[in-house]
């Protein structure tokens, strides 16, 4: 009975023509938004993540007590010497400080890190193989809002441990590309032995980061942030992305529901002779009402295969290629590359035929329950019950 079911659905459907075919194409393209949309975010969630991870987080910060990265007033009492008993870990010293490129004035943090660590991708291989007294490496933000590039030297000014100011110039020795911004932005990076000189401020660091290796005992004066911490902030940025942009494709799937709702409400409505003769045949309302709902469904079913034509090489190309992202999201202080590549997994592509397949269901049911309420009689002669 199913099989004839969907035989007699597909030849009413095939029968309406041109509304059919709108109904499946605005279905369609809420298919191949939906995908699209949740799978560029989960592209950026992946991106930003391993980037983030990579270049900032590591395996997360054992910071000081007394600093809070949010406060610049705490960078001038927030560090201290990390216990000998603390390994696996890479130091981080940070202070304020001013630079003058072209007779401008720069505010900028100065972050001293050990130049033979690898738990992060800053590229401190270049402090090993600069001849200069103080090497500096900065990111490609830095180097564009400072307008410096590699070989240049420019004037810094710090202050040490006791307050009392001094300058110098330091040369750049790399400049890394890196989606990361917070390790960018108005930094300086420097051999950790030649801040603790500048400073006077020897063994302190203001936090340290982790390697895979490290294992956190509880140490006084001292805070560990693991690296699901630090990734909730991105988390519930990407969250709420997802749940803005869930807006568009709600309103494209409701037109998409709305539609196949009309066409079920006008067709049960012109074809009640034809019901009644089904009936008169020995169908069951039940059957009727369930061939009524199956017509309905296949407009779901209609609109993936339409959505595959043109859906599945545009996702391919987008894997491929990305999409780029405007210059000036790139400094909103979170992980961002250039170009995104969308992540169309199956457990997205599943949920969201299972999603865009019951709606439909429902849809073409809620009309055609009125079937089982109509008068065979009056149904066969074309009449309102």
């Amino acid at each position: 009975m199913m099989k004839l079911a969907f035989q007699i659905a597909y030849k009413n459907l095939m029968g309406a023509g041109l509304r059919t075919w709108l109904n499946v194409a605005v279905l369609s393209f809420a298919f191949v938004i939906i995908i699209f949309f949740n799978g560029l975010m989960d592209g950026w969630n992946r991106q930003s993540r391993t980037d983030s991870i990579a270049w900032e987080y590591g395996h997360g910060h054992l910071q000081n007590d007394a600093y809070d990265p949010y406060d610049a007033f705490t960078l001038q009492d927030g560090h201290a010497e990390i216990p000998s008993k603390v390994k696996n870990v890479t130091p981080i010293l940070v202070q304020q400080g001013n630079i003058y490129p072209e007779g401008r004035m720069m505010s900028v943090l100065l972050k001293g890190i050990d130049k033979e660590q690898g738990t992060i991708k800053i590229p401190t291989e270049a402090f090993t193989t600069s001849t200069a007294q103080f090497p500096a490496i900065i990111g490609n933000r830095m180097a564009e809002a400072a307008q410096l590039k590699v070989g240049d030297q420019v004037l810094l000014r710090w202050r040490d441990k006791n307050g009392t100011f001094d300058a110098s110039n330091i040369t750049i020795v790399d400049i890394f590309d890196t989606t990361v911004a917070s390790v960018d932005s108005g930094q300086i990076w420097l051999p950790i032995e030649t801040l603790w000189e500048m400073t006077g401020l020897h063994n302190h660091a203001t936090l340290a980061i982790a390697n895979s290796n490290y294992e956190h005992v509880p140490i006084e004066g001292w805070n560990f942030e693991s690296q699901a911490e630090m990734l909730q902030n991105l988390d519930d940025i990407i969250s709420m992305k997802k749940y803005s942009s869930s807006i568009l494709y709600i309103l494209l799937l409701a037109i998409a529901l709305l539609a196949i709702f009309d066409t079920q409400v006008l067709s049960i409505f012109r074809r009640q002779k034809e019901i009644g003769t089904y009936i008169a045949l020995g169908m069951t309302r039940l059957q009727v009402v369930r061939l009524f709902t199956v017509e309905g469904s296949m407009y779901s079913f209609l609109a993936m295969i339409v959505g595959c034509i043109y859906g599945i090489p545009l996702f391919i190309f987008l894997n491929a290629k990305g999409i780029g992202m405007p210059q000036a999201s790139q400094e909103m202080g979170i992980s961002l590359a250039d170009r995104i590549y969308p992540i169309f997994g199956l457990q997205l592509i599943v949920g969201t035929i299972l999603l865009v397949t019951i709606s439909a269901t429902i849809v073409s049911y809620l009309p055609a329950r009125k079937i089982a309420k109509m008068n065979p009689v009056l149904a066969l002669k074309g009449k309102l019950q």
